[in-house]
């Protein structure tokens, strides 16, 4: 038996990834780390397809979840809730036993982005979108990803008694009530924003019965139950464990630097990933093409720009040149586009990645430099739209002033960090928490057991603290050299 090192109660904060799960025991009185638990996903497909079995998903929650309540060397008695953020849009389609019918279509999955044009022209365009959703549809969410499915695969359409996100399935699994909450919702494109639920209208032009979708609850922090008897004999927990409505993945990590809703935050947030992501916390609801006008976990505004290609392109280009991805010098006139999977924002999703500027002098750690570069660069570009669509300029000294959150694993990165301060010519800061999406779901589920503002819980832990690193002149020949490149060579990408 393993010996207990604490009574003090503990939660448990579930990050499902597109790549693994990972989950984060924690103090719930002080937010200290307790240990962490980590299991691999597999995601197939080619072509644009990206897929991954949501069977595999709650198994690597169990294999986490028991990873780290054995690190913890816990008793499980002292856990007192759980709540799980997944990857936002994904396409997870059950049969009438709540077993998944085909693989889920994933967020980062392209072959959807005729049916998102089709969407786009049939209500109202970018403008009925933007008044009715908060976003335009694009491949990654999850009204084209059905409209795919209806068209490519009608019988499996015909017959599917749910429809879920990936934390939904998971909070189903764990609970048994069939519940999302506002932050994750407002990534489908089938919820509006506005009215904090689902549009009806919408819901008819894609011949879908909202009774196929789950309940969404007033915020991620709401206890929807506890542990059914089945989810606590396969994670080893109490069955009075709370469960929370959780949310999706930059709902989570918002909530884990402690962002609420009192303005348009003084750190605007990096989060560079598998996808490049940048969010702002707002009261005010903006709604700009290009820009995800997703709801926070609190009930208020987190607009989203978001990215396909960022560090797993990255790595990409560094295994193909047999480089180390620290092993990296500054483009030095070399341009990449790294959009490997497409682009997103910008809204390519058919493009290639395109390498230019190559001279006899050009070293392998230049074209990796300029991986990083268009990488950052396409991030970069779309916080500059984000700023401008809460009204502010980003080209005003007391918005460039303001620091940059850094978060995500390339934050860890050293010419990660450097690069984006080049670029962006800003302070920019490490929060010293590296798992903040676990973090913010760990401040949900002791919010689902106390009653207590989520927010506020990770204000108090302090997750959202770290070094700061003073700015350094804006490298604006490569800003300009990138921008010039990706005008001249839009055209073709479309193709």
């Amino acid at each position: 038996m393993v010996a207990t090192r604490s009574a003090a109660p503990v939660v448990i904060g579930v990050d499902s990834s597109t790549q693994s799960t990972k989950a984060l025991v924690v103090d719930a009185e002080t937010g200290a780390v307790r240990a962490l638990g980590r299991a691999p996903h597999t995601v197939t497909g080619e072509d644009g397809a990206r897929e991954s079995d949501p069977e595999q998903w709650w198994s690597a929650l169990r294999e986490a979840v028991a990873a780290a309540l054995g690190e913890a060397g816990v008793s499980a008695s002292v856990v007192t809730g759980i709540a799980v953020a997944g990857q936002q849009h994904g396409l997870v389609v059950l049969d009438a036993a709540r077993r998944p019918l085909r693989a889920a279509l994933l967020w980062n999955d392209t072959r959807s982005a005729p049916e998102a044009a089709d969407l786009t022209a049939a209500l109202g365009g970018q403008d009925g979108w933007l008044a009715r959703t908060g976003s335009v549809p694009v491949a990654s969410m999850t009204a084209a990803k059905w409209q795919w499915l209806r068209a490519h695969e009608p019988a499996v359409a015909a017959s599917v008694a749910a429809v879920r996100l990936p934390h939904d399935f998971l909070t189903e699994r764990l609970s048994g009530a069939a519940v999302t909450d506002p932050g994750d919702a407002s990534g489908t494109c089938w919820y509006d924003t506005a009215t904090d639920a689902y549009d009806p209208g919408i819901l008819r032009h894609l011949g879908l019965d909202q009774a196929l979708l789950p309940t969404v609850a007033a915020s991620g922090a709401t206890r929807v139950g506890t542990l059914t008897p089945a989810a606590a004999r396969a994670l080893g927990l109490p069955p009075g464990v709370a469960v929370a409505a959780g949310t999706g993945d930059n709902m989570a990590a918002a909530v884990g630097l402690g962002l609420g809703g009192a303005g348009l935050l003084d750190h605007p947030v990096v989060s560079l990933g598998t996808s490049g992501t940048v969010f702002a916390a707002t009261r005010t609801r903006p709604a700009a093409p290009g820009l995800a006008g997703f709801a926070a976990a609190d009930g208020t505004y987190l607009p989203l720009g978001c990215t396909l290609n960022c560090g797993l392109a990255v790595d990409r280009f560094a295994g193909l040149l047999g480089l180390d991805r620290e092993d990296a010098a500054r483009g030095d006139g070399v341009v990449v586009l790294p959009y490997l999977d497409g682009e997103r924002t910008p809204d390519l999703p058919h493009a290639t990645g395109l390498v230019t500027g190559l001279r006899h002098t050009t070293t392998p750690q230049n074209v990796l430099g300029a991986a990083y570069e268009g990488a950052a660069f396409t991030v970069l570009r779309a916080l500059d739209d984000l700023l401008g669509a809460c009204g502010l300029d980003p080209t005003a000294p007391a918005v460039r002033d303001r620091p940059l959150r850094l978060i995500g694993g390339g934050a860890q990165g050293a010419v990660w960090r450097e690069t984006v301060r080049r670029l962006s010519g800003r302070p920019v800061t490490v929060p010293a928490a590296t798992e903040l999406v676990a973090l913010g779901a760990a401040a949900l589920a002791a919010s689902a057991a106390t009653g207590e503002d989520p927010v506020a819980l990770a204000t108090a832990w302090g997750t959202g603290h770290g070094e700061t690193l003073a700015p350094v002149a804006r490298d604006e020949e490569t800003w300009h050299r990138i921008s010039g490149t990706l005008e001249r060579a839009a055209p073709s990408l479309l193709a």
